[in-house]
């Protein structure tokens, strides 16, 4: 079998599955036929996918920033059912995208607290 599936250039286990389909179904199956893979559960098709982020695009071309929870609230309203965040991050890895820069800093944070913070805090901390 080891031969047999290095000439054929399959795997091993492929064999024996070819055999047994060649014997119930003749000639027409000695080629794999291929059958695992692909996008089974895909939501949107390629095409559509393209579309629907290409106002993104455009926008990201001009600069913008891109927020993934406005793309995902915009994707339920359009699939018309909720979806979770990792599905936008696969369909943005899907065309390419990617997070071009980290956050620097919070968004929520005040440099003038964390100044008045730092001035009046212990030099140590020692546990009770």
């Amino acid at each position: 079998m080891e031969q047999t599936a290095e000439v054929l250039g399959v795997g091993r286990a492929t064999v024996p599955r070819l055999q047994a389909a060649f014997r119930q179904r003749g000639e027409s199956a000695a080629a794999p036929r291929r059958r695992w893979g692909g996008r089974r559960r895909a939501l949107l098709g390629e095409e559509e996918e393209k579309e629907f982020l290409k106002p993104w695009a455009e926008q990201a071309e001009a600069g913008g920033v891109l927020v993934v929870s406005a793309i995902r609230a915009a994707l339920a309203q359009h699939l018309g059912r909720p979806v979770a965040a990792t599905v936008v991050y696969r369909l943005l890895a899907r065309h390419g995208w990617r997070k071009v820069a980290p956050d620097t800093r919070h968004p929520k944070s005040d440099p003038r607290v964390q100044e008045e913070w730092k001035k009046n805090s212990r030099a140590r901390w020692h546990p009770c």
